[in-house]
């Protein structure tokens, strides 16, 4: 089976009223191909599930729909945060594998 994996450079924001939540955006035109082509196969929220790859760094998770973004949000672990040496603003190369 191939994997569908997307690789991209976002940005680390931290989430206003919840302290420590770090997020990624999946850029507006990757989240259209993620949703048109997995969408259907979406878990509870919208969720998709994803290995993703950041540095050294290597870990599963989901990737979850933001209406007001209009994207797909990856939250980022604080241990993974401090393991890349990552904080919020950092802009960041993001390999996401959907397993859905």
């Amino acid at each position: 089976m191939p994997k569908h994996v997307y690789k991209m450079k976002t940005s680390v924001w931290l989430y206003p009223d919840m302290a420590g939540w770090h997020f990624l955006t999946v850029p507006k035109t990757k989240s259209a191909e993620i949703k048109a082509r997995f969408g259907a196969k979406a878990k509870g929220w919208g969720s998709l599930p994803v290995n993703v790859t950041i540095g050294a760094s290597k870990w599963k998770t989901s990737i979850f729909p933001d209406k007001k973004a209009g994207a797909y949000l990856l939250p980022l672990k604080a241990g993974v945060r401090k393991k890349e040496e990552i904080a919020a603003g950092d802009a960041i190369s993001v390999s996401l594998e959907i397993l859905a």
